[in-house]
């Protein structure tokens, strides 16, 4: 049929009002099935009626839109309608045309013969050039002030199309092989290059500028993608390795040994990683996890890791008893010359790597004539190397030396703390004085954590603790010796709390008559990140008597007395006295002056009850509202401020340092919450690490699709994206990280991409992974396999990849389960026991609020944050009720799930098991044996020997006129993939 009688149907159309979809079945009513519609020009056609006017026909345009979504029309037909639209002076026609480009862009398909591929290439390359043309137009109507402020918006949107076009890999490859194909259409595209470049000079608007800037150097790229060197699809590296290696040294350096080598030698079973490179790996993970740790405390902890507890780790992967143990030659030490750079950076001096091959070749890691060796190799390979002068290096301490040095100083404080405190306790204060001067404490700490020993060290300062209570003989000599006692104990218990976590401290169930003062304390008292405390608690209100004496002591007295003192009552009465000190003052009963004199004598001898009585205050202020908040942030900043004055008691400036960093640590949240700013004294430390790392006013959605695609694009995990995983992890809820997670590795349309992104969500699955595999195989894959608009994200290669995850965690989850490891970061979620397994759906965080709401983005409402439906038994107990989806009845829905599951994912779920488990049972087995009816449903009558799996061809792009249809079409997603609306 000619065209003419096409335009005809279209404009009948549009007089008759027809809706989209009863357009689209008058259209195949009319016109035969033997002409394709893009060999009748239907884009064109529709495209030529709804622009006729000054703005575009919606009506038409709505036409349009729907043919592209029901794949009437290819991509490359709409893309050559649109480059010829050449009026770019109706801005709401180019809108228009901009946002029809947003459909698919950024998920580019052809269908068909190479030729069909090579046509899309073209057309790309048509609509990069219709888009230079397009900017350059509105880049010299920016110059004109009546129009600058429309035209800059009209310009801001062909550059961030020409941003979204160019920022795939594969957009720029398809624009690289039309360019091959069609020199004379890539010397249009430099002369519109060019044009815009020329435009570009008088522009004053420096964001546009840098914009486009980007986008110029981005094409003239392209010409020159063959000459770069082509991705390694060799595996060298090995992201999961790296991650949970960095996990360990970031997140858990108190964590055991045993579950860490459980844990890498199935990812080394799993990922069938050679043993000199997986320990290598290991290697390599510690030395960047060194140099990203910020200056202070974190790099103290990762020095300790890597020197300390690394080596450990290795002896146990040496000795591993199931066969698959890691050989001496194997300890990945031999390759040790590949790191020689790294290492260098990593350490002050050279001596760093010898150090480390000193302790492993201690650990029996090395033997004698290994260890010569490669000293000898480190040493020549220094020779040239730049030297520190020599009066630097008197005073440099490099971090591997001191720690080294630390661990057996730990024993050495361990065996004095053992000691009876009541003969010398003068002693025993000086030994805690010097454990306070410099970093010393940290050093400690660290060497402590590393090697297994922070438990002991913590349970004897607080016997130290409880040892002050006894205040039956004391006069006022022994009454300060006393006080610091307390003093240094409790400062040092809340220090290793908010360093290392509070589960250090926490001892076995013991009687509560028996639980000592701190560990009560810090579970009722003490401000930590994502703990709300009550300030009317009872904890808060002891008995009213001495809550009164604390009062009349803090205001009459001009110094804070020693003699008989109970000092644990004293920090359980203050939160009550503050509270009585803030009323009187408020209320004008105190001057400003009486509450600087109280806060001096609260801070003046005895530093922790200047931390208990902001303890209270953290909590307070958050139950305040904005306009009555004022006077208990200025009581928090004058117990923050050092008293400066020779009527203090010994190391006072040392305690100040921890209990200033103590302060930083409670107040973070509530100052941020508040946006007040409180300047603590220089403490000689870092600020808090790690710490408020969310952009502001960005959706966390975006931030975790923008983490994610950074994290693809190198390859591995690094420290600050860990933190930034497990901040939105507690923000959003497992349900939502895991949901957003899987639709980040189902757009990937590429086999090797596909495999990456596994790797490393494996990798951040290991932030929680017990309850990420719960919601993965009890929410996310039954969505996806109930749901048939997305059926096609199942198929090859994302699919197979999502069956690969699923398997993995599944495996890490069950081991790790049936052997009782859960390392700390996990047991501190605070989430129920994955025993709750009855109903696959225990999580306490899956459903959305409103908070939630507001951080996400409008886009997909409904399916971002939704979990499924949830009912509560007569128990009490959360379950899930079963959704139908659209109107099907459950006989129809479970043959549905049955045929889905049996054609496409648990074919990919079986060939992925692979007998992961060394000659065990494959997943596919244990699910034909598994109790449960929806599996067992799903998995009866299968053949695991007849599926069969199509796999995405490689890319190669070469010179010859043949090789570009080759290459185009290996850019695409495999044939069955649909790709819809």
């Amino acid at each position: 049929m000619k065209v003419v009688n096409l335009k005809q149907a279209i404009l009948q159309a549009w007089k008759e009002r027809w809706s989209d979809y009863q357009w689209a079945i008058n259209m195949k009513r009319f016109f035969p099935r033997g002409a394709t519609w893009d060999i009748l020009n239907l884009a064109e056609a529709l495209l030529e009626q709804a622009m006729i006017g000054p703005s575009p026909n919606p009506l038409i345009l709505s036409y349009l839109k729907y043919a592209i979504s029901s794949q009437m029309v290819s991509y490359s037909t709409v893309l050559m309608a649109i480059s010829k639209f050449d009026d770019f002076s109706r801005d709401l026609c180019v809108q228009s045309l901009l946002e029809i480009m947003d459909m698919f862009c950024d998920r580019l398909s052809c269908h068909g013969r190479a030729e069909e591929c090579i046509g899309l290439c073209r057309a790309l390359m048509s609509a990069l050039n219709w888009l230079l043309r397009c900017a350059a137009f509105y880049a010299e109507k920016v110059k004109e002030m009546l129009e600058q402020v429309a035209a800059e918006g009209q310009m801001k949107m062909c550059l961030e199309r020409l941003e979204k076009m160019l920022g795939s890999t594969k957009n720029r490859a398809l624009i690289h092989i039309a360019q091959l194909e069609e020199t004379s259409s890539w010397n249009t595209v430099e002369q519109s290059l060019l044009k815009l470049e020329e435009s570009l000079n008088g522009l004053s608007n420096s964001t546009l500028r840098s914009q486009a800037d980007d986008c110029i150097s981005l094409i003239k790229s392209i010409p020159t993608m063959l000459s770069v060197r082509s991705e390694q699809l060799n595996k060298t590296g090995f992201p999961t390795v790296h991650a949970v290696v960095l996990l360990e040294g970031t997140m858990n350096l108190t964590g055991e040994i045993q579950p860490l080598v459980e844990q890498l030698m199935m990812v080394k079973r799993m990922q069938r990683i050679p043993s000199p490179l997986f320990m290598l790996e290991i290697w390599k993970a510690c030395f960047v996890g060194l140099i990203e740790s910020p200056e202070g405390t974190e790099e103290l902890k990762w020095t300790a890791f890597t020197f300390l507890k690394i080596p450990q780790v290795l002896v146990e992967l040496k000795n591993y008893p199931h066969g698959d143990k890691v050989s001496r030659k194997g300890c990945g030490l031999e390759l040790f010359a590949a790191l020689c750079v790294l290492v260098d950076y990593a350490c002050c001096d050279g001596a760093g790597a010898c150090l480390l091959l000193q302790e492993c070749s201690k650990q029996g890691l090395l033997s004698e004539a290994n260890m010569t060796n490669l000293t000898d190799k480190r040493k020549a390979d220094r020779e040239d190397a730049p030297q520190l002068q020599s009066a630097e290096n008197a005073n440099i301490q490099p971090n591997p030396r001191l720690i080294l040095r630390a661990e057996p100083t730990v024993t050495n404080i361990l065996k004095t703390m053992d000691a009876d405190h009541s003969k010398s306790p003068e002693g025993l204060l000086g030994v805690l004085g010097h454990m306070l001067s410099g970093k010393s404490l940290d050093l400690l700490l660290a060497a402590a954590a590393a090697t297994g020993k922070l438990k002991s060290f913590a349970w004897k300062f607080i016997k130290l603790n409880e040892f002050t209570k006894h205040i039956s003989t004391e006069n006022s000599k022994s009454a300060p010796v006393r006080a610091l006692l307390f003093d240094i104990s409790f400062l040092m218990l809340c220090h290793v709390a908010q360093t290392y976590g509070s589960e250090v401290i926490l001892s076995e169930s013991r009687p509560a008559d028996e639980v000592p003062f701190f560990e009560t304390w810090m579970l009722t008292c003490m401000p930590e990140e994502g703990k709300i405390l009550n300030p009317d608690h009872p904890c808060f209100r002891p008995d009213s008597t001495k809550v009164e004496s604390l009062v009349a002591l803090l205001n009459n007295s001009s110094e804070m007395k020693l003699v008989q003192i109970n000092w644990h009552e004293v920090c359980l009465s203050i939160s009550a006295a503050i509270l009585e000190i803030l009323n009187a003052w408020e209320n004008s009963v105190l001057t400003f002056e009486s509450i600087q004199k109280i806060t001096d004598n609260i801070k003046g001898k005895v530093c922790s009850m200047a931390v208990c009585a902001v303890a209270w205050l953290v909590a307070h202020v958050r139950m305040l509202g904005l306009d009555e908040r004022e006077k208990s942030l200025q009581m928090i900043r004058q117990l923050a401020t050092p008293l400066y004055g020779d009527n203090t008691l010994q190391f006072y400036n040392e305690r100040v340092v921890i209990m200033s960093s103590i302060l930083e640590h409670m107040c973070a949240d509530v100052l941020q919450q508040t946006a007040t700013q409180i300047k603590f004294p220089s403490t000689g430390m870092d600020t808090i690490p790690y710490w408020n790392l969310l952009p502001p006013k960005k959706p966390i959605k975006e931030v975790l699709t923008s983490v994610f695609t950074k994290v693809l694009e190198k390859g591995w995990v690094d420290s600050r994206s860990i933190h930034i995983f497990d901040t939105l992890l507690h923000m959003g809820g497992v349900y939502w990280f895991c949901n957003n997670l899987v639709k980040e590795l189902l757009k990937e349309t590429r086999k090797e991409h596909t495999l990456r992104a596994v790797e490393l969500l494996y990798a951040i699955f290991c932030l929680d992974m017990q309850q990420l595999t719960l919601t993965l195989l009890g929410h996310i894959l039954p969505n996806l396999l109930t749901d048939s608009s997305k059926w096609h994200t199942l198929m090859d290669p994302p699919g197979k990849a999502l069956a690969k995850l699923s398997v993995w965690c599944a495996l890490s989850s069950y081991s790790s389960h049936n052997k009782g490891q859960a390392s700390a970061r996990q047991k501190k979620r605070h989430r129920e026991d994955i025993e709750d397994y009855i109903s696959l759906f225990p999580l306490d965080d899956t459903r959305p609020s409103k908070l939630m709401r507001l951080l996400s983005s409008n886009e997909e409402d409904a399916n971002i944050l939704s979990s499924p439906s949830e009912c509560r038994e007569g128990g009490g107990r959360r379950v899930v009720a079963p959704r139908d989806g659209a109107g099907l009845p459950r006989c129809s829905l479970l043959g549905v799930k049955r045929a889905l599951a049996r054609e496409h994912f648990l074919p990919k779920l079986a060939k992925c098991s692979g007998r992961q488990r060394g000659g065990g049972d494959s997943v596919m087995d244990v699910a034909k044996s598994s109790n449960s009816t929806s599996i067992n449903n799903a998995v009866s009558g299968a053949d695991e020997s007849s599926w069969l799996h199509l796999h995405i061809p490689e890319l190669q792009v070469a010179t010859a006129p043949a090789g570009h249809a080759v290459g185009a079409r290996a850019l695409q997603p495999p044939s069955h993939i649909c790709l819809g609306s």
